[in-house]
């Protein structure tokens, strides 16, 4: 079984920074994706970012120049530095870890709340 823990979420001001941490534990196969998404209140959850084993990354638009992804293989942890906060990116950000075998498998955080102020 997999576990996923976040932190790093909090209360800031609009133009701040955070830095989201998820450290992933248990049966982790070495080809997988980690990344995150968002859930502000009342809408879907969307895609943040995600980053491969192998370095590919992937944005969503809407941060694009303001967030970036990284990890550290050595310690299953994905990282998520938010710059340029704004109000819009108040949300529930969970942390994912899809491991690629034969029969994918993809896990979820408990999520963290990052809430902008304006």
């Amino acid at each position: 079984q997999v576990h996923l823990v976040e932190s790093g979420g909090g209360l800031v001001q609009a133009g701040g920074s955070l830095r989201l941490s998820c450290a992933a534990s248990g049966s982790i196969f070495s080809i997988n994706v980690m990344g995150w998404y968002r859930q502000a209140p009342g809408k879907q959850r969307e895609l943040v970012a995600t980053l491969t084993s192998r370095g590919r990354t992937n944005y969503s638009d809407s941060i694009k120049g303001r967030f970036t992804i990284s990890r550290d293989n050595t310690k299953n942890t994905v990282y998520l530095q938010m710059n340029s906060l704004n109000p819009e990116d108040t949300a529930v950000y969970y942390c994912t870890l899809t491991i690629l075998t034969i029969t994918p498998s993809s896990y979820w955080g408990q999520g963290t709340q990052v809430t902008v102020s304006s």
